[in-house]
C-alpha cells in the first residue's frame, strides 16, 4: 500500500506526476486546510502562484464527519441527493449547518487571502490531501468553473477510485496517481497526518509570496 510521509511529501509525488503536463499561467489552489501543504509543493515545482480554495462540509445530523452536501463562502451549497434519500433527509433539514459552515468558509478566506485571485484564461489546479467521496472537491471545482479558468484540474496524490471517476464530470482534468478501492480514509496513506492549522497555511502563503 502506498504511504506518504506526511503532505509535503504527497505533494512531491503529485508534482512528478503533473510535470509531463504543459501549464499555462498555473494557479494552484489547495484546499483549506489539509491541501495547501500539497499544494505548496505542487506550486514550487511548476512555477505556479498558490492560493486556496475554501470548500466546507456538511456533515449528516450526529454524524457531522459524514459529509451529505459542500459549500463554499459564495456558491450555492451541493448535495448528494443519495444520500440524502438513505438518511431520509430535506436540504431545508440541513439550512442551518449549511449556514454555519457557509460563515466558517468565509472566515477561512479572510483570514488566508490578501486580495482578489484571478482564475480567468489560467490553467487552474485544484489541489487536496486526498479524495474521498469528493463532495468537498466538487463544490471548489464548481465554484472555480464559474470564473472561466482556461483548464480545470482536480489533482490528488491518493484518491477512492470511485471519487476519482465521478469528479471527472467536474474537471477538465483529474490527476491521481494512487486511485484504490480500498480507499476508507485518507489518513491510512500516511505516516504523518496531523490537522493543518490556520498559521501553516497562512505561513505557507508567505513563503510563496501569496500573502
Amino acid at each position: 500500500m502506498v504511504r506518504f510521509a506526511d503532505r509535503s511529501d504527497a505533494g512531491r509525488v503529485l508534482a512528478r506526476a503533473l510535470a509531463g503536463e504543459s501549464w499555462t499561467d498555473p494557479l494552484v489552489l489547495g484546499l483549506a486546510r489539509g491541501g495547501v501543504p500539497v499544494a505548496f509543493e505542487v506550486a514550487s515545482a511548476l512555477g505556479g502562484e498558490l492560493d486556496v480554495a475554501v470548500a466546507r462540509k456538511i456533515g449528516a445530523p450526529g454524524h457531522p464527519e459524514y459529509g451529505v452536501g459542500a459549500v463554499t463562502a459564495a456558491g450555492e451549497p451541493i448535495y448528494d441527493d443519495e444520500a440524502l434519500r438513505v438518511l431520509g433527509l430535506t436540504r431545508e433539514d440541513l439550512a442551518e449547518t449549511c449556514e454555519a459552515e457557509r460563515r466558517e468558509a468565509r472566515r477561512r478566506l479572510e483570514l488566508y487571502r490578501a486580495g482578489p485571485v484571478r482564475l480567468e484564461g489560467r490553467d487552474v489546479l485544484v489541489v487536496d490531501d486526498g479524495l474521498a467521496t469528493g463532495v468537498t472537491a466538487r463544490a471548489a471545482l464548481r465554484e472555480a468553473r464559474g470564473q472561466d479558468p482556461r483548464r480545470l484540474v482536480l489533482a490528488v496524490p491518493v484518491g477512492s477510485a470511485e471519487g476519482v471517476r465521478a469528479l471527472r464530470a467536474d474537471a477538465d482534468l483529474v490527476v491521481c496517481p494512487h486511485p484504490r478501492t480500498d480507499f476508507r480514509a485518507v489518513g491510512r496513506f500516511y505516516g504523518h497526518f496531523d490537522q493543518t492549522t490556520d498559521d501553516q497555511v497562512v505561513g505557507l502563503l508567505r513563503r510563496q509570496g501569496t500573502r
